[in-house]
């Protein structure tokens, strides 16, 4: 081989290996979702946990394991018109097990959120795993992570301290920063 191309060289056989690895982690997706989607179903059984658990299958090897705490009535409506009000859909937020593009697995929470209320956050990924990675503790830590952010939202209140660039108040915004003295 001409010494010139080794490193090209040392690139292609790691594309391949690439290649290789997607076509095995695509393979594994069907034991795979039938394992999360027991250890889903069993684990909110165990702790009365009621969820939705939906497979998502409209595209070959995108496919997502969707468990969603449901949507039900926010609580708060918006009038249409005279004597007709509308509720507010609430959507209490979701965990997410979509297969990517190289077969590896996104996993991701959906925040809840009010129809016409605010934005939806966009979804929180918790991480990337190959399937082999993938292991049964991870699932109840995944559902841990979800009760607590879904547990945050719910229970929003000015009483946790925010980044700075989210504190409101005037002196915050339009006086003086919280270590600087006073201008006299």
């Amino acid at each position: 081989m001409n010494p010139e191309c080794l490193n090209l060289s040392k690139k292609v056989a790691r594309y391949k290996e690439i290649l290789e690895n997607t076509t095995k982690y695509r393979k594994a997706w069907p034991r795979l979702k039938k394992s999360i989607k027991k250890q889903l179903s069993e684990i909110c059984e165990d702790v009365g946990l009621n969820v939705e658990i939906h497979h998502k299958d409209e595209m070959e090897n995108l496919e997502a394991i969707v468990l969603s705490l449901g949507d039900v009535k926010s609580g708060m409506s918006q009038e249409v018109a005279v004597n007709i009000r509308r509720d507010m859909i609430k959507h209490n937020g979701s965990l997410v097990y979509q297969q990517l593009f190289n077969g590896k697995i996104l996993v991701l929470i959906n925040m809840p959120f009010i129809e016409g209320y605010g934005q939806p956050q966009p979804p929180k990924t918790i991480g990337i795993y190959r399937p082999e990675e993938l292991k049964d503790p991870f699932v109840l830590k995944h559902l841990e992570m979800l009760l607590q952010e879904v547990t945050m939202w719910e229970d929003y209140d000015d009483d946790v301290q925010q980044e700075p660039n989210q504190r409101i108040g005037f002196k915050l915004n339009f006086g003086e920063m919280p270590g600087e003295a006073p201008a006299s």
